[in-house]
């Protein structure tokens, strides 16, 4: 099973971070990942995106024309990514941020209003990983245990006070989803 991801929005929603997490757990439960970064002219506010492949088989490329699922964290990545994705692929919106519908009626559409219950955890920057728990929860494409290990990893002792609050905004997602 292959399975690839187009995460967007600006810079500075974490979907960077999102990407590695997702592609870290996938290489913990030892399948061939890879994650492909794209920013815009300017890091934090321009627009950002990154490819993750999670695969049984060796990843030939890391570019993705037509992915199974696309994260739009804001309006610009629906707009970009919304008309790539795959027919029956899933559809991840930002719906704190994202106030019309997709045009499209071949997709499945999962709205997460991540800024919303990230603000009710106590941190609107945990909104990216509200998201993640959403995607997981969904496409059980990584166990839970494999993302917070790959967030325990990612960071590091610098960043363990940072964990548990993750940790929620993960549970969260899978909450709001029903997983």
């Amino acid at each position: 099973m292959t399975l690839s991801f187009v995460l967007a929005g600006f810079g500075g929603q974490g979907v960077m971070l999102m990407g590695q997490i997702l592609a870290q757990a996938g290489m913990q439960e030892g399948k061939n990942v890879t994650w492909f970064p794209s920013y815009g002219p300017e890091m934090r506010g321009g627009t950002a995106n990154c490819t993750v492949v999670i695969s049984d088989e060796p990843v030939a490329s890391p570019i993705v024309d037509t992915p199974d699922v696309v994260v739009a964290m804001n309006i610009p990545s629906l707009l970009k990514f919304e008309p790539k994705l795959k027919e029956d692929g899933f559809l991840f919106l930002n719906s704190s941020v994202i106030d019309r519908k997709p045009s499209r009626n071949n997709i499945r559409i999962i709205e997460v209003p991540a800024n919303e219950i990230a603000d009710k955890i106590g941190n609107l920057k945990v909104a990216n990983m509200v998201m993640l728990g959403a995607i997981i929860a969904t496409i059980k494409c990584v166990r839970k245990e494999s993302v917070v290990s790959a967030l325990e990893y990612k960071l590091g002792e610098k960043g363990s006070s940072l964990l548990k609050l993750n940790i929620e905004a993960i549970e969260a997602g899978i909450r709001h989803v029903g997983g």
